[in-house]
C-alpha cells in the first residue's frame, strides 16, 4: 500500500490537500532550510520515498497521520469497488451461464442484493483493514523494494509462502465461521447465494470479509516480501474470490485434484459442510471435507429441468424460439 499511496500522492493527493488545507505562505528566508529538512526525512526511509514535494504546500504533510489514513481508505475503497465492478462485470457476462438463474433456489432480484450487500461491505471492511494498510505505509511490515535485499530467488520462495500460508488460513477461518455457534451471525449472510453469481463474491457481512483477508495482511508483518509483488497478488486474490462464484462446474481434468475451482465452490454453497479451501484442495482432502465435482452434480441440471417445464428449453437443452410480446 505504501508504493500506492507515493504514487497517489505524486499524481494528485498533493494538489488535492494543497488546495483542501493549504499552508500559510513560507517567509522565503526559511525555505531552503524546510526544503533540505524534508528531503532529508524521506532519503533515509526504506519503505515510504515520495518524491521531494514542498513541504509548505499543505498543512498536512505527507506523513500526517490523518491524511494517510483518508489516502487508504479512498485508495483501498475506491479499489476494491473498481475491481468489483470490473471483473464480476466481465466474470458474469462472458462466464457465467446465465441457465443457472433458472435454478429454483436462485432468489428473486438476487443480483441486485448480491450487488448491495457488496457494496455495504467494501467500505466497512476498508474501516476495519485501515491499521494494516496505516502500518504498512509507516513502515512497520517487512515489506522491502530493492529485489537485490532479498534475491530472485525469494521471490518465488515468497510467492509460494503467501499462497499456501493464506489457503491455510483461510481454510480454517472459513471452517470454524460454519460452527454453529458462528455462523449464523457471521457467515450465513454469505450462504443467501446458495446459486451464487459472480457478484457473490464480495456479498457477505463485513466481519467475515475481513476475518478471512486477516491472513493476507498478517503475512507481510511476519515473512519479508517485495512490495510490488505483494500488490499484483493482493489484487489476483480479489480476482480469483470472483472467479470461484462463476458456477462453472467443468469437472473430470487432470487439475481439479489440486485447485479449488469454481466447481469445487460451486458445491459449497449448495452444501455448505465441504471444499473451504481457496486456492486449493490438500487441506479439504487431509482434513476430510473435501467434495469431488461430478458431473451429476452440476445445478445446471436442476436450471434445465426448471426450463424444460417452462417451455423455454427442448428435451435436448436447446433453446426454443419464444414470441415476443405482442406478436
Amino acid at each position: 500500500m505504501d508504493g500506492v499511496v507515493s504514487l497517489c500522492d505524486d499524481l494528485f493527493f498533493d494538489r488535492l490537500y494543497s488546495y483542501l488545507l493549504p499552508h500559510p505562505p513560507v517567509p522565503s528566508s526559511l525555505k531552503p532550510l524546510l526544503n533540505s529538512t524534508y528531503s532529508s526525512a524521506y532519503s533515509t526511509s526504506a519503505t515510504y520515498t515520495p518524491s521531494p514535494t514542498p513541504p509548505s504546500a499543505s498543512l498536512w504533510p505527507r506523513d500526517h497521520i490523518p491524511r494517510q489514513c483518508i489516502s487508504i481508505l479512498l485508495i483501498a475503497g475506491l479499489g476494491a469497488a473498481a475491481l468489483y465492478f470490473v471483473f464480476c462485470a466481465a466474470s458474469y457476462y462472458l462466464l457465467y451461464d446465465r441457465r443457472l438463474e433458472h435454478h429454483p433456489r436462485f432468489l428473486k432480484n438476487q443480483v441486485r442484493q448480491e450487488i448491495a450487500s457488496s457494496l455495504w461491505a467494501i467500505p466497512t471492511i476498508d474501516v476495519l483493514t485501515l491499521p494494516f494498510f496505516l502500518a504498512e505505509v509507516r513502515g512497520h511490515s517487512l515489506l522491502y523494494t530493492d529485489i537485490d535485499q532479498y534475491g530472485y530467488a525469494w521471490l518465488a520462495v515468497s510467492t509460494v509462502l503467501y499462497l499456501f500460508w493464506n489457503d491455510f488460513g483461510i481454510y480454517w477461518i472459513h471452517r470454524l465461521e460454519h460452527h454453529p455457534r458462528i455462523y449464523k451471525y457471521i457467515h450465513k449472510p454469505h450462504h443467501k447465494w446458495i446459486v451464487p453469481t459472480p457478484w457473490a463474491a464480495l456479498a457477505f457481512h463485513p466481519l467475515d470479509g475481513y476475518a478471512q483477508s486477516l491472513p493476507y495482511h498478517v503475512f507481510v508483518f511476519i515473512c519479508p516480501m517485495q512490495k510490488y509483488l505483494y500488490l499484483v497478488l493482493f489484487v489476483l486474490v480479489q480476482v480469483w474470490t470472483i472467479f470461484i462464484h462463476d458456477g462453472d462446474m467443468i469437472s473430470g481434468h487432470f487439475l481439479e485434484r489440486f485447485i479449488n475451482s469454481p466447481a469445487h465452490h460451486t458445491l459449497h454453497h449448495l452444501y455448505f459442510t465441504c471444499n473451504y479451501g481457496q486456492y486449493f484442495t490438500w487441506a479439504d482432502q487431509y482434513f476430510d471435507s473435501h467434495r469431488a465435482p461430478l458431473p451429476e452434480l452440476d445445478p445446471i441440471h436442476e436450471s434445465l429441468r426448471v426450463m424444460r417445464e417452462k417451455g423455454l428449453v427442448d428435451a435436448d437443452g436447446k433453446p426454443i424460439p419464444q414470441k415476443k410480446k405482442g406478436e
